[in-house]
């Protein structure tokens, strides 16, 4: 299908992009790397009166270490991510899941704000940035806020982000030589995940078991416990509401999200998995 028409503007700094949004309000949509806005477009599921162009503001692509975390603009590139020294030395869960997503065109194209704006409970991005316990930075004209990534999302494909805000910087901790995994499933290599599991230094975050991304907040207690991997594993659905479509039931998803956390928790901790 072809979208409706709307209005295009490529600002050159984040004032001017904030300036767009504050003048046009909800009638307004911001275009990074396109791969979620563009479909639902088409589509004509969303139907913006304007299209607000960040993708090539080099201001908010970048990777640093800043005290004890790693800042990274909202507009950086899974590809970035992926190929980032910075990031393989402080915080290697991140490259090593932005290496799952889609294929190479998706990965040079699709960026870290926009996936966890979107917030899609089927991205392995979000999950990954709540294993690691991050912070997602939001500017508008009002100012900056940060908000604490567990508290960001709050329903499907919704977070606390206002209307006029930007993603402009996610930050997650230094790491470093904490232990970390991620399992992830597919029916094949560039699909979404039936359902994933990112590991981290005792936090678990889950692809695709419920209407948000989300921990698995049992398990990490009964890790924080002293239990085994084998019994942490076994609480990974607990307050998870997996859904139902063609790639698998409620149940399926359920018994498949105890396998991976298992193995990701075995890997995490540095000891052979042993078969499922």
């Amino acid at each position: 299908m072809i979208p409706v028409g709307f209005e295009y503007s490529r600002p050159d700094t984040v004032d001017a992009a904030l300036a767009l949004l504050a003048e046009h309000g909800e009638d307004a949509t911001i275009l990074a790397g396109g791969h979620s806005l563009l479909p639902v477009m088409k589509l004509r599921l969303a139907a913006p009166e304007m299209v607000i162009d960040i993708g090539r503001l080099a201001e908010l692509n970048y990777i640093r270490v800043d005290g004890d975390e790693v800042a990274i603009g909202g507009v950086t590139r899974y590809r970035d991510l992926v190929i980032s020294g910075v990031l393989a030395a402080e915080c290697p869960l991140l490259p090593a899941v932005a290496r799952t997503v889609g294929d190479p065109q998706v990965r040079h194209r699709g960026t870290l704000g926009g996936s966890l704006a979107h917030g899609d409970p089927a991205s392995d991005l979000p999950a990954a940035v709540l294993a690691l316990g991050g912070t997602v930075v939001l500017r508008s004209p009002r100012g900056t806020r940060s908000v604490p990534i567990t508290e960001f999302y709050t329903g499907v494909f919704s977070s606390v982000k206002e209307p006029d805000e930007l993603v402009v910087e996610v930050r997650v901790p230094r790491t470093g030589t904490a232990g970390w995994a991620y399992e992830k499933f597919t029916r094949r290599s560039n699909d979404w995940a039936i359902v994933g599991v990112a590991v981290v230094d005792g936090r678990v975050g889950l692809v695709n078991m419920g209407s948000t991304p989300l921990r698995a907040s049992a398990t990490e207690a009964a890790l924080a416990e002293g239990r085994s991997v084998e019994e942490a594993a076994a609480l990974a659905d607990v307050g998870t509401e997996p859904p139902a479509d063609n790639a698998g039931t409620p149940e399926y998803r359920r018994h498949l999200v105890k396998v991976l956390t298992r193995r990701a928790l075995t890997t995490a901790a540095g000891i052979s998995a042993p078969g499922a």
